[in-house]
This record gives structure tokens, C-alpha cells and sequence, in this order.
């Protein structure tokens, strides 16, 4: 099974690319974030000519989430137990489905905006909602293969980023931030990307001072799995040729592949 996710940064935007992406890269699985779009005008049709299912959470022009599968979609949950709201809203930030046997998070966390402001609080206290969410699905299912995958907006170490200095006092590297991040890993998940991380290990390249072909990027874009998903992963990679060329998001699709044979025999 292969399973991939991708901050997309518009998928009316990106439509002519995400769906040729579909056909060459052949995921069975994929997590989109940044839809910018309501429910109502996500691009199910021409995706579900490809043969998927189809399953969103988006209210309009910010945010919004989508898992698509060709290998069944069912026990859909949109959000977080607990999620917090921001600024009286509750957006659409996370998506949970079983697919083909294994429970996959698609979660698109808050940028946090600089520490201090009320959207790194907010941030943080969503990191603490989707710690709690997963922890409950693991106990009551702890033998199913379970992955939260997305743009999780924090770079889990200094070499995530290009230069730590240039970031330094930033969101995204801050201990807080990551200490959130361990939080997340001290449930019993683990970070299956080391095997993608070869070269050139970034995910996210700002549009702005050429920055993808100077090598200014983060790794921002994570897979944390549980026991039964880590033991089944054969391989991981980063797509960063999708970043490139004319009308490019600034993500780069994240992808890895199961053999779910040998997590049975666990």
C-alpha cells in the first residue's frame, strides 16, 4: 500500500497537477491540506474518475482537509476530540479515516504565527487535542496499523531546517513547539521519514528568493506512526521534483509504502 500526503495550497488551484500526480505516482492513499475550499466546491468528480473515494473538511478559502482512497474509506471522523477554536471558529484542520485496514490522521496544525500571539497559544493547545484524539484510538485499537500524516508546521529538529539561525525565535523550531511534538511521539508513535531523508531532506520551500534551488527549505511535512504502521514501511521519499515548474505549491508530496503482510505477522 503506498500512502502519501500533501500540503496542495489550493486544490482548484493545483487541480491539473494533483490529478496527473495521482496518475504517475499511483498512491492508494493521500492526505491533501491547504484545500482553500468549501466541501461544496472540492473537485470530487474528476478524482473519483481516478478511482477514488473521496472524503473533505473545508469551509472556505482558508485551510480545509481531504483524505482520497482506492482502497475503501469508512469510520470517517472530521476533527479533533476537544479541538479548540480560534477566534470563535472551529476550523477544518483535521480528517481521520480507515483505509484499506489502516487508520490514517490527515492534519493540516495551525502555523502559530510568532510565539506570543494568540495563534501560537492556539497551536499548541491543538497539538494538545490531536495527542489526546490519537491516544484514544491507539488504546482502543492497538494492533491496527494507525498514521497521523500532514503539515504539521514544526521542524522537529535543527537539521529540519536550512539554517537554524536564520529561524532562530521563530515558530516552527521553537521548544515548545517540538516539545508538542514529543508529546505526540510519547503515545507510542514514531517518525518513519528517516528512510526518505537521503540528499536533500525538506518538504517546504518558500516561493520567495529562488529558495527551492538554493536549498532553503524545512522539513515540515511529517509521518508518525504507530508500532504495527512502522513495522509494515518498506520505503519513504520526498517528491520534491512536484516542487518544481510553473504553478508549483510550496509543499513537496510526502509518500511511503506498506507492505501490510509483514505488519500482519507482527
Amino acid at each position: 500500500m503506498r500512502i502519501a500526503t500533501w500540503n496542495v495550497n489550493s486544490v482548484t488551484a493545483r487541480l491539473d497537477r494533483l490529478l496527473a500526480w495521482l496518475e504517475s505516482a499511483q498512491p492508494d492513499v493521500l492526505a491533501l491540506q491547504e484545500l482553500k475550499c468549501a466541501d461544496s466546491a472540492f473537485p470530487t468528480v474528476p478524482v473519483q474518475d481516478l478511482g477514488y473515494e473521496v472524503a473533505t473538511l473545508g469551509t472556505g478559502r482558508w485551510n480545509g482537509v481531504a483524505i482520497l482512497s482506492r482502497v475503501g474509506l469508512s469510520d470517517v471522523t472530521l476533527g479533533l476530540s476537544g479541538q479548540p477554536q480560534y477566534e470563535g471558529v472551529d476550523e477544518p484542520r483535521a480528517i481521520g479515516a480507515t483505509c484499506g485496514g489502516v487508520r490514517v490522521w490527515g492534519v493540516y496544525v495551525p502555523n502559530g504565527r510568532e510565539p506570543g500571539h494568540d495563534h501560537y497559544a492556539y497551536k499548541l493547545q491543538w497539538l494538545a487535542a490531536l495527542r489526546d484524539t490519537v491516544a484514544t484510538e491507539l488504546m482502543s485499537a492497538p494492533e491496527r496499523p494507525l498514521a497521523i500524516i500532514g503539515d504539521f508546521n514544526v521542524a522537529p529538529t535543527d537539521d529540519d531546517v536550512w539554517d537554524i539561525a536564520v529561524f532562530a525565535g521563530n515558530t516552527h523550531v521553537t521548544e515548545p513547539e517540538r516539545q508538542a511534538l514529543a508529546d505526540l511521539r510519547a503515545i507510542g508513535l514514531t517518525d518513519v521519514m528517516p528512510r526518505a531523508l537521503k540528499g536533500n531532506p525538506f518538504t517546504f520551500w518558500d516561493y520567495r528568493n529562488g529558495a527551492l534551488h538554493r536549498g532553503w527549505g524545512m522539513r515540515i511535512d511529517l509521518i508518525y506512526a504507530n508500532p504495527p504502521f512502522a513495522a509494515a514501511v518498506t520505503d519513504a521519499y520526498i517528491d520534491r521534483d512536484e516542487r518544481k515548474g510553473k504553478g508549483a505549491s510550496d509543499h513537496a508530496p510526502v509518500v511511503v509504502d506498506l507492505d501490510q503482510a509483514a505488519s500482519a505477522e507482527r
